[in-house]
């Protein structure tokens, strides 16, 4: 079939285990649109968080961030948005008190105060990194609920694995979890995990559909790449899923087409036997 959106995760997928965009990668995605192939990179980082690695890419992108909650050109055109309501949120930390140090509150906000944490441990072994690559976008309020003057993207909790698991757990059990959907990213070889709390309904495969459908395809004309639990959607959507070599366990277990690593440069083998 003739592919016309390429859809691709980022990180574990387009990255490769340093977090680099292989160059192999880079010209594969640049010879496919320049045949006229759309390319979303579809992620849950944010939009600012994304677009480091989309200015690396010199053609037209679409960014479709925050697994599904918000979708721009990259030049910065907002598409579509769907924010959490506020009393949601609020309700969310209201009742995980015990996981406080690992939430925080993503806004969609020009650039500053975007991620609002109740406390900033900048020497935080896991987290310190990042917080020092988004020392411009992060800010502190304490109690975190205070923050909640308008309504979010997201909420967001990152730590360890287990820990994440246990937030995933305990958000799936809430009596309101109808009204917002879960997102959940798990490297385990490097003991991190995220768990988004997002808009009811949304993920990166519902928002990919919605955009395919604006575009006037369908989803045998969509090809997506992704390597962990919060691409399944979108993998599921896609009429040809191809997962990396190093996704997780339970995305193996589903029997689709399976490509290199993101060490090997999976994602240009895959355009490359696929989408010519």
């Amino acid at each position: 079939m003739a592919i016309k959106l390429i859809a691709l995760d980022i990180d574990g997928t387009l990255l490769d285990g340093q977090s680099q965009l292989p160059e192999v990668n880079r010209r594969a995605i640049m010879d496919a649109a320049a045949r006229g192939i759309e390319i979303a990179l579809v992620t849950g980082r944010r939009y600012d968080f994304a677009m480091p690695i989309a200015r690396q890419i010199p053609c037209p992108l679409t960014m479709i961030a925050n697994n599904g909650a918000l979708v721009k050109s990259s030049d910065g055109e907002t598409q579509l948005l769907y924010r959490l309501p506020k009393d949601v949120a609020r309700r969310v930390l209201d009742v995980t008190p015990e996981f406080r140090d690992m939430a925080s509150v993503c806004f969609d906000r020009p650039r500053e105060n975007q991620i609002i944490f109740e406390q900033i441990a900048w020497d935080d072994p896991l987290r310190g990194p990042y917080f020092e690559r988004n020392r411009e976008f992060i800010a502190e309020m304490s109690p975190l609920v205070d923050c909640l003057t308008e309504d979010p993207i997201q909420v967001m909790f990152v730590g360890p694995v287990s820990s994440a698991k246990d937030v995933k757990e305990t958000l799936l059990d809430l009596s309101f979890a109808n009204e917002y959907s879960l997102a959940a990213t798990l490297y385990e070889n490097r003991d991190f995990g995220l768990v988004d709390v997002i808009y009811p309904s949304c993920s990166k495969g519902t928002t990919l559909a919605e955009w395919v459908r604006r575009r006037g395809w369908s989803r045998q004309d969509v090809m997506a790449i992704g390597d962990n639990l919060n691409d399944i959607e979108m993998l599921q959507y896609a009429g040809l899923p191809i997962v990396m070599a190093n996704c997780v366990p339970e995305l193996k277990s589903l029997g689709w087409r399976e490509t290199l690593t993101n060490d090997e440069g999976g994602v240009a083998a895959a355009i490359e036997a696929y989408a010519r």
